[in-house]
């Protein structure tokens, strides 16, 4: 059950973070930047497929061993790390892959993964820990 609830706490923390940047403040910079690999319309299917995943590694990895241990510094680092690692392999996968593929857009993404694995990390272990 202790999975379940901070996994469904997560989950909301996800997508409020990740919907204020994707929808505010960067929505024109990956149009500008990427627009000509977008799709007319989002595959959501496999954006909510990559968003559970995501969310089930910050938990399983991050969130879960932070509140065992009562850190809430561990749920930060360690998140932001795995906001890294994730973010690292699909960006620089493109870099690698796709031939025009814009290293700002790799610069930029890998800052915001980094950032949105330490964000959701940190507010969901504080919110959780009140729980």
């Amino acid at each position: 059950m202790k999975f379940l609830i901070t996994y469904l706490i997560t989950l909301v923390v996800f997508f409020v973070v990740d919907i204020a940047w994707l929808g505010f403040f960067a929505k024109d910079f990956y149009k500008e930047q990427i627009g000509f690999l977008m799709r007319e319309t989002t595959n959501w299917v496999a954006a909510l497929v990559f968003y559970f995943i995501f969310i089930l590694g910050l938990v399983f990895f991050v969130i879960n061993p932070a509140l065992d241990s009562g850190s809430i510094m561990e749920a930060l680092l360690k998140g932001l790390f795995f906001g890294f690692i994730a973010y690292a392999t699909y960006d620089l996968t493109n870099l690698a892959t796709l031939e025009n593929w814009p290293i700002k857009v790799t610069l930029v993404d890998l800052v915001w993964g980094t950032t949105l694995g330490g964000l959701v990390s940190f507010i969901s272990y504080y919110f959780l820990a009140m729980v």
